[in-house]
């Protein structure tokens, strides 16, 4: 295990800002899913733990928005995140699935949309 996670320590620190926003958004991902997880089989601590930094990997998304570059798509992907948020903070809160899944479906194209961006700005001459 040492090596997979010297592995992602060299791909973080030696990453595009570009891939750095990709990992965060499939890690956000990542714990929505297993917080989604763990909530279903009744492990409440951990999956509003998950839920929870899920929700601040969110919020820092958000916070990176740049309003003055695409105002419309910027606040249009605000709005979204503040969606999703609300929904992760009602399943954190009400240790129900539903929310978080709804969670979920609303991000996953968000994730492979900028994850396409990113892999054709990389293939661009």
């Amino acid at each position: 295990m040492k090596g997979a996670q010297a592995y992602a320590r060299t791909q973080k620190q030696t990453a595009s800002k570009e891939r750095l926003m990709v990992l965060l958004f499939e890690a956000a991902l990542k714990h929505m899913l297993a917080g989604a997880a763990a909530l279903e089989a009744g492990n409440h601590g951990e999956g509003s733990a998950s839920v929870l930094k899920a929700s601040d990997m969110v919020l820092e998304l958000s916070a990176s928005l740049d309003m003055d570059r695409a105002p419309e798509l910027g606040q249009t992907l605000k709005d979204l995140y503040i969606f999703v948020n609300a929904r992760l903070m009602k399943a954190s809160a009400t240790r129900e699935t539903g929310p978080a899944r709804e969670a979920v479906r609303v991000f996953s194209p968000i994730v492979d949309a900028f994850s396409q961006a990113v892999s054709q700005l990389g293939a661009a001459p």
